[in-house]
């Protein structure tokens, strides 16, 4: 309830995630059957990068900074930017705030797609509920984003969809919400792609969600992860990952120059990059 992305808007955690997200709705959006998108912590859609709560911590600039080469009131590409990036940076240069993930879905969102998006804290809330005003194809929800996942799924006329759960990973028990997260999407919205952002600090809670994820038995899991440097200080944020469930076919092909054009743009010396199954496609009988 405390979380406001805005002193985080355009970190390199934004960057990893966002491009991401933006491959794997452009794969789902292959068939042109309509894609159900439920954003489950969205924030309040767009950010000033020039406000006071970016310009506090100053975090854009070790991240999109870094990849656009531009102050934030005057956006332009890098010349020199890497073509794996290319989707992700048209999307967010350009005049305008900074789009969040719910603005960056909609913009991408053709005729038979729908938005859900879901926030909890008041004044984000209303903010998100302002910037969608009036569209039809968008419903903003005030609401727990962990009960979004009973409550709006299966979505009504849709077969296909997208669930993006980013927690601001403020309360304990995170990990293992969204290990839960995975079989709990599954089953009341089996076709559903699911991307699921985690922090990298040290290795030692991360170890532990993928084991829980192994136990659990849930097939087709594949984490994409960029670290900065070496994820040895838990006081820290080193990296970050995102657990994608039943990704559609070619994401890791693409994902792979994705990972590693960010790892050369934004981390230091010992930083990776890189995608690791955790469980296999399930063989048809």
């Amino acid at each position: 309830m405390n979380y406001r992305h805005g002193f985080h808007a355009g970190n390199f955690a934004d960057c990893h995630k966002h491009a991401l997200l933006l491959c794997l709705l452009r794969l789902l959006q292959r068939k042109p059957g309509g894609v159900f998108v439920l954003d489950t912590h969205a924030g309040r859609g767009a950010y000033d990068l020039c406000g006071e709560e970016a310009q506090r911590t100053g975090e854009w600039r070790d991240g999109l900074g870094r990849l656009r080469g531009a102050q934030p009131d005057r956006p332009a590409p890098r010349p020199d930017a890497d073509p794996a990036l290319a989707e992700y940076l048209r999307a967010v240069t350009g005049p305008g705030p900074y789009p969040g993930s719910p603005l960056l879905i909609r913009r991408r969102l053709r005729a038979q797609d729908r938005l859900a998006a879901c926030e909890l804290h008041e004044a984000e809330h209303a903010a998100l509920r302002a910037l969608f005003a009036g569209d039809s194809q968008v419903a903003v929800h005030r609401r727990d984003g962990w009960g979004a996942l009973r409550a709006l799924l299966p979505p009504r006329g849709l077969r296909r969809g997208l669930v993006l759960i980013d927690p601001p990973f403020e309360r304990e028990g995170e990990f293992e919400r969204l290990a839960d997260a995975v079989s709990a999407v599954r089953r009341r919205f089996a076709p559903a792609v699911l991307a699921a952002w985690y922090p990298i600090k040290h290795r030692a809670p991360v170890r532990e969600f993928h084991d829980r994820l192994r136990a659990g038995g849930e097939p087709d899991l594949l984490c994409a992860e960029l670290t900065l440097r070496p994820p040895l200080d838990a006081a820290r944020l080193n990296g970050c990952g995102l657990l994608v469930a039943s990704p559609p076919w070619g994401f890791e092909e693409e994902a792979a120059p994705i990972l590693d054009a960010l790892r050369r743009g934004l981390a230091e010396d010992g930083g990776e990059a890189g995608l690791a199954r955790l469980a296999a496609e399930r063989q048809a009988a």
